[in-house]
Formats: structure tokens, sequence, C-alpha cells
């Protein structure tokens, strides 16, 4: 029952009411059915080299070499029932971190130029990896350095800031996820956005 208050008392309030009523169960309804997630456009880290998306997505052969060549068994193949999105190589840092070859050996094997040989590691700009103090074990109390350690890249891209915490160096971090992967804490302190 609704307060009398809530009453529009012209017409064109009615009607707006009279509508609002019908279609608020409905949408929520399809809401509910449709798997929304399809509708959103799918956000990957790409193997070192990749053109920006959209021309990456265009000039792809989706022939998974650079899957084959990888020695740390990072890149993969995507599964999507998006035809534009499957097959096409990413790389999931929670699984396998790019280690940032000294050969670039996805870089040279990629047939379709997708992946463009860079000319040094520092040149590589796959993500930036971003810091929540909130979630790290070292605002915690804890001593742990694990994400700078193991950094390929090395100080020029993370170290151990002044007060404690970590410094993500934006012109040094090529966003490999090898951070990511190794850090403990649960959810990830560090991760990479592509």
């Amino acid at each position: 029952m609704h307060d009398v208050d809530d009453i529009p008392h012209d017409r064109r309030a009615m009607f707006r009411l009279g509508l609002k009523r019908l279609v608020e169960p409905l949408a929520g309804y399809l809401a509910q059915r449709l798997d929304l997630a399809r509708f959103r456009v799918r956000i990957v880290l790409r193997p070192p080299g990749a053109l920006p998306e959209a021309d990456f997505l265009h000039t792809c052969y989706r022939c998974g070499n650079c899957v084959v060549v990888c020695p740390a068994r990072a890149i993969r193949k995507l599964t999507s029932d998006d035809p534009e999105l499957s097959g096409t190589p990413y790389i999931d840092p929670d699984l396998a971190a790019c280690v940032v070859c000294e050969e670039l050996a996805c870089m040279k094997t990629c047939p379709s130029g997708a992946l463009k040989l860079v000319g040094t590691v520092a040149e590589i700009e796959m993500g930036l990896a971003r810091w929540k103090a909130g979630a790290c074990l070292r605002t915690q109390g804890d001593s742990c350095t694990l994400c700078v350690d193991k950094c390929p890249v090395g100080s020029t891209a993370l170290a151990i800031a002044a007060a404690g915490g970590i410094e993500v160096r934006d012109d040094g971090c090529v966003g490999c996820g090898t951070c990511q992967f190794y850090c403990p804490a649960q959810p990830k302190a560090i991760a990479v956005q592509p």
C-alpha cells in the first residue's frame, strides 16, 4: 500500500508513476537474466610489444606462436564468447607473469606485427603496477619485500619508499606482472593495470 501523499494528483504524473511501476519489475527481471558481462569491454594484459588494443585485435592472427615460445609460460590464449577476443594472447599475472626475457621471444616470433619488437626493455609498456597500501603486509608490520626483490626490471620500476611502503616508479615499470604474481597478500597489494 502506498501513502496518500505518494499518489500524484495530475494525469501526467499518474501516467509516469504507472509506467514506472510496470517497467521496474520487468527491468529487474531482465537484468538478472542477461549476462551483462558480455556487453562490457574486457580489459586484459597483453604480451610485451602489443599494439594498442583496437589495432592489436585487428592485426593479431591468433596463431599462438607467442604462447609456444614464452619461456615463462605466461602467455595464454584467451577463451571468450566474443569472436574478436577469442584466441588472442594475454597474460594473467596471478597465474604466471612475464619475466621480461632477454630474447624478447614473443615479439620476435609474431608474424602479424601485433607484437612489435622494441629496442630495449625500457620501451615495453604492457601496463602499470598499482600499490594498495591497505592490503600490503608491510603496512601491517610485516617486512615483506617480495614484489621489489622479484621485479625483473629492478629499482627503476619498484623500490621501498622512505616511509616504508612500496613506490611504483611510473617511468620504469613496464607492467610485466611479476610483482603481482609474487605478492602474498590476499587480495593482492600490488596489481598491474593494462
